[in-house]
């Protein structure tokens, strides 16, 4: 019998974890009608074994896959072996409170597409988690940010807990890559509306984390995969070809108001002009190649101030780097330049992405 919310639970040896999980789950959804589908990859524990005994009392049910791995396509082989309407993805190791889910469930009846369970919105937080932790899950967020920007309408797009409308994803491409399934759902689904519920990721009581440095590396191959598929790399490529094309342009301006217009070496004026010179033809450059799809983002003189601001911005965070690593940390200073280049850049990426061309 097809019900109102499917509840997919990707799982490898969690044996320990079902019983509670399955009792939170079933006492947090009392008022709903729901069903929980296990989808595992053979795991070497009692995990299917516990999901069988708990079938006899619960609308549960387990699929085990031999021949595949990965939390996201187990995510997606979930969806393709439910019919809820509502469908929620979280984890078996019960640092997903299910206490909120109901929080989400309002929030997707409330009109919302997707609803992501969020660590970084107000009330949201990450419990006994370590600078280190703290430090990857952020700039993992940023990398999401900066190089996927559909990614940008949730603050946590690296949530593996999160609900959305079956509608979401009937017409998507979903071609998932170790574990962040959203990321591609964000990009790949059709969807108008997606907000953050607040919720803290508790420490885990038992069993062992899957994240480790394979992880990571699968991470920055699903990215650099979505932005192949929807454009963005050929866009980011545009960008830098368009940056290297203004530093030619800079050299030559400059050479022709010391050379041939009689303006000093070290006249600040003759360097200001051939700079605006460079962030004025890298502007119009973007506008009509790289950005070309967004130029209805404002009136063209409007984007050309916000362009011009943000690459002068961006100047003044090359030179802070170069003077941080250079002079104070004491790093080659051709190596601090070049860091100081390739932050500036993203930098520069970042905000007219988000700002000058939305």
């Amino acid at each position: 019998m097809s019900k109102a919310i499917s509840i997919i639970i990707p799982t490898y040896n969690e044996g320990g974890n079902i019983v509670p999980l399955v009792g939170r789950i079933n006492k947090a959804m009392s008022a709903y009608d729901y069903e929980i589908l296990f989808v595992d990859d053979d795991s070497k524990d009692d995990t299917a074994a516990n999901v069988e005994k708990l079938s006899k009392t619960y609308p549960v049910r387990i699929v085990v896959r031999k021949n595949e791995r990965g939390l996201a396509s187990a995510v997606v082989h979930g969806i393709l072996n439910t019919t809820g309407q509502k469908v929620l993805v979280m984890d078996a190791d019960l640092q997903h409170p299910p206490e909120v889910i109901p929080s989400l469930v309002k929030a997707l009846e409330d009109g919302a597409d997707i609803v992501v369970a969020s660590r970084y919105v107000e009330g949201g937080g990450c419990q006994e988690w370590g600078l280190f932790r703290k430090l990857v899950s952020r700039v993992s967020t940023i990398i999401a940010h900066v190089f996927l920007p559909p990614t940008r309408s949730v603050n946590d797009p690296m949530s593996g807990f999160f609900m959305f409308d079956r509608k979401v994803v009937e017409n998507a491409k979903l071609q998932p890559r170790g574990y962040k399934i959203l990321l591609e759902i964000l990009m790949e689904g059709e969807f108008k509306k997606a907000v953050e519920v607040p919720y803290t990721f508790v420490t885990r009581d038992q069993g062992e984390s899957k994240l480790n440095i394979k992880q990571q590396l699968e991470y920055i191959r699903h990215i650099y995969s979505l932005m192949r598929r929807k454009g963005e790399l050929w866009r980011f490529i545009k960008f830098c070809l368009v940056g290297a094309s203004g530093i030619g342009v800079n050299f030559g301006i400059f050479a022709l108001l010391t050379r041939v217009g009689g303006m000093k070496e070290t006249d600040f004026l003759a360097l200001a002009i051939a700079t605006e010179v460079a962030i004025i033809t890298n502007f119009i450059l973007n506008d009509i190649f790289t950005f070309r799809d967004r130029r209805s983002s404002g009136h063209f003189l409007t984007r050309l101030l916000k362009f011009n601001v943000i690459c002068v911005a961006g100047a003044l965070v090359q030179a802070g780097v170069y003077a941080l690593l250079y002079h104070a940390i004491g790093i080659h200073d051709l190596v601090s330049y070049l860091i100081g280049i390739i932050i500036a850049t993203l930098w520069n990426y970042l905000l007219n992405t988000w700002i000058t061309w939305r």
